[in-house]
């Protein structure tokens, strides 16, 4: 059964039906077309072709019905995407009884390192604009999770705030450029060593110690076969920023 909004909530009907606190639309029979089942066509329809295939015109005859029907239940495409983007994440690993014991750090990690596996599975999720903050159930859940990992350190609720949208913002940075450069080495139709050698060949040809003294110094280096590592870049970056993190917590 749904449950009653204890007041307004300010979301659409849409996103108060994922919250379960609105029963379906409409009376009499139960419909065949229901709001999972829109949604799960869509983040199919999103997987198998790009966000850019999906509209409600093109959604509408995957299901077969007509276009209007599907506003009686999302009003509009922008709904629409924030439903899509909800069930693609979908609720983050929970946390393990006594999971405090072992150090925010160690939480805080294995919080970034699955919302980038979720959105490396599901690349789909990056090409949906960023309308608003995060409202829907399992987006919350992911909030929920990233706050919790630093219940037991002395930071205000602001900074693990501020942590949780820093690191969150890594986590989609890095993961749009790695989607990104797939998409133009799949489009190339040549291996992703091949494009890394023909990168280092140009730019040893339009570079020398005297123009690009720190871009030479750079390819003298085993830069770039680091750099080739699993994940190298992001456990960089992640580490930087929880490091700082660690000497903010230290000094309280």
């Amino acid at each position: 059964m749904a449950k009653e909004p204890a007041g307004d909530t300010g979301l659409p009907a849409s996103l108060e039906m994922a919250w379960g606190l609105r029963e379906r639309p409409g009376k009499g029979p139960r419909p065949a077309l229901t709001l999972p089942k829109i949604v799960d066509a869509a983040v199919a329809l999103a997987a198998a072709e790009g966000m850019e295939a999906v509209s409600m015109g093109r959604l509408a005859k995957e299901l077969g019905v007509s276009t209007m029907s599907l506003y009686r239940y999302v009003t509009a495409k922008e709904e629409l995407y924030i439903l899509m983007s909800d069930a693609g994440v979908g609720t983050p690993p929970p946390l393990p009884p006594g999971g405090e014991d072992r150090g925010w750090r160690e939480l805080l990690s294995e919080w970034a390192y699955a919302q980038r596996a979720v959105l490396m599975a599901n690349s789909w999720i990056l090409r949906i604009p960023i309308t608003g903050a995060p409202v829907s159930p399992n987006q919350l859940a992911w909030m929920e999770r990233g706050l919790a990992a630093m219940a037991g350190t002395a930071l205000e609720e602001g900074e693990k705030l501020s942590t949780i949208i820093l690191i969150g913002g890594l986590v989609r940075n890095e993961a749009t450029m790695a989607a990104d450069m797939m998409d133009a080495i799949v489009k190339s139709g040549v291996s992703p060593d091949q494009v890394m050698g023909q990168y280092l060949r140009t730019l040893r040809l339009m570079t020398g110690p005297d123009t690009h003294p720190a871009v030479t110094r750079l390819l003298e280096s085993d830069a770039f076969a680091g750099s080739g590592e699993p994940d190298f870049q992001f456990r960089f970056g992640l580490n930087r920023i929880l490091d700082g993190l660690a000497a903010l917590i230290s000094s309280r």
